[in-house]
């Protein structure tokens, strides 16, 4: 099967636990689970609004383990624009991203032209915090890419943190919404309507 030249994939990183089905879930379908459920790879579709015209954002939630080394690669390679998760709750979590980091440098060559973004997710343990925002500034800049704290639980910075990973995308004109049109689900379209101010 051709690949779609409109379809674009970003790839969801990071240590098992931190929270990334969560973000994904909340993103994609607005809902939050408490249980823990370990992922192998799970991938999601939504409607964007590109160049003009619409195209399918696809997300792919990756396995938090280091078990399939293929299977990151494999990722990698596919993917357009990469979002890094560390939970701000574990300062582990955060150096687990640095070895995927330099994959995907290896991989593509360049982080340029790539969009990629760090999250802190959990940013409503603060009581548990063990990564302050400052650092996760740091790392961010070091790596060249865009910082962002969220809560999957609370719904914060979720939208906003996709919504400036395709704003880090200089190839395509990209946006989470679509002018005038119902995206499948009508609460998500509205929701996305809202234009919101990142940063």
């Amino acid at each position: 099967m051709p690949e779609q030249s409109n379809d674009y994939r970003v790839v969801v990183f990071g240590a098992g636990g931190v929270g990334k089905s969560s973000l994904v879930l909340r993103f994609v379908k607005g809902t939050f689970r408490d249980t823990y459920i370990p992922t192998v790879e799970d991938t999601y579709t939504q409607v964007i609004s590109c160049d003009k015209s619409v195209c399918t954002l696809q997300i792919t939630d990756t396995t938090g383990s280091h078990q399939f080394p293929a299977m990151q690669r494999l990722s990698i390679s596919k993917g357009h624009a990469f979002i890094l998760v560390f939970s701000i709750t574990s300062r582990q979590s955060l150096e687990e991203l640095k070895p995927i980091y330099q994959e995907i440098l290896a991989i593509k060559g360049s982080v340029e032209a790539i969009p990629i973004m760090l999250a802190g997710n959990k940013s409503d343990e603060t009581a548990q915090r063990e990564v302050q925002a400052r650092e996760g500034e740091a790392q961010a800049s070091t790596w060249k890419c865009g910082f962002m704290e969220t809560s999957a639980k609370t719904n914060s910075n979720v939208t906003e943190l996709f919504q400036q990973l395709l704003a880090l995308e200089t190839r395509r004109d990209m946006s989470l919404s679509i002018d005038g049109k119902r995206s499948g689900k009508q609460n998500r379209a509205a929701q996305l309507k809202a234009k919101c101010s990142v940063m």
